[in-house]
């Protein structure tokens, strides 16, 4: 028996780096906005819309996954979205929430850009008063064009004082990261911090895991489980001390299996791999559910949960004083 159980790693003070909010849409919520504005959904009750939330693999995921946030319209709606996760993310031990949002699914509908940032700002601020840390990282949706991109850029720089970081996030195939170089350049340039997926298992992963290195310079890379496919990348990673935020339960709906192997193997040769929910609303599980879920399956021992826990503080862009406060809360509560 594991030498620890789900309430020691609700206790362990975490970072949730891998977090769509729009992927937070409960169905509850999401039938409380429909009614809320008038949005013929075509489901009237829970039972309803959970039903609809059923898919194979990215392709269907995103079929469903986008036709949902119509129901987002106002700032309220953002502002409900986000304190409803960071209530939840508070239960799980989570201290520091870097959150993505993708402003071209909602300003392609018609939704101004500034409801969206200040919906999601206000419960930034709020969250603090849960004790959760949080930051907006702003994705492009890489099934867009790359002039979307350089426009949802544009539209962004007058809200640079709340959006921490971009990243790249949607369907990867045909979409290499290449495609987007250019608008990440202006982005760094800008002062924005850089993440990408690299999702699993896609055409190129190890082409495009090695372009997001390289080329483009970014500091975490979502999923990126392939890298293990070339050594050569592992060791460069490493030396880097590239962060992998890593989502275990939502691997295990788009593949066959959540990719636990692949993600105890880069823990284990030193990467600084962290654990997220990603979609947890679609894939059944907040950040304590996948940490626990891959504990289970790998047989994780305690240090080892810990290093996941301690991982993703080291590699988030909070202040270094308060990853260092967090970290030292984090090896108290370990050495009990």
């Amino acid at each position: 028996m594991p030498s620890y159980d789900r309430p020691f790693i609700d206790s362990l003070p975490k970072a949730e780096l891998h977090l769509h909010i729009e992927g937070t849409l409960e169905p509850e919520l999401k039938l409380e906005l429909a009614r809320r504005n008038g949005v013929d959904i075509g489901q009237s009750t829970v039972e309803q819309v959970r039903a609809t939330y059923d898919f194979t693999d990215l392709t269907s995921f995103l079929a469903v996954y986008y036709p949902a946030m119509e129901v987002l319209v106002t700032e309220q709606d953002f502002y409900d979205l986000a304190m409803a996760y960071f209530e939840r993310a508070a239960a799980d031990g989570v201290v520091r929430a870097e959150i993505f949002f993708d402003p071209q699914a909602h300003t392609s509908r018609g939704v101004p850009f500034a409801a969206v940032v200040d919906g999601l700002w206000s419960a930034v601020q709020e969250a603090r008063g849960l004790g959760v840390e949080a930051a907006l990282i702003m994705c492009f949706l890489r099934d867009h064009s790359v002039e979307s991109a350089e426009e949802t850029l544009a539209a962004s720089l007058p809200y640079r004082d709340r959006i921490l970081g971009v990243g790249l996030d949607s369907d990867e195939r045909g979409n290499p990261p290449e495609k987007f170089a250019a608008v990440f350049d202006a982005a760094k340039q800008a002062g924005y911090r850089l993440t990408m997926h690299c999702d699993i298992d896609q055409e190129q992963s190890i082409a495009n895991i090695a372009t997001v290195l390289h080329r483009i310079g970014v500091e975490r890379i979502d999923h990126g489980t392939n890298i293990l496919e070339d050594g050569s990348l592992v060791a460069e990673a490493k030396e880097r001390g590239i962060g992998f935020t890593c989502c275990p339960l939502s691997n295990s709906f788009v593949t066959e299996q959540m990719k636990g192997q692949e993600i105890t193997d880069l823990l284990r040769q030193g990467l600084k791999v962290s654990v997220a929910s990603d979609d947890p609303a679609y894939f059944g599980g907040y950040v304590g559910d996948n940490l626990e879920a891959l504990a289970i399956a790998q047989e994780l021992s305690r240090e080892e949960v810990v290093q996941v826990a301690r991982n993703s503080l080291e590699i988030s862009w909070a202040d270094p004083q308060r990853v260092d406060a967090w970290v030292a809360q984090l090896e108290e509560i370990a050495a009990r």
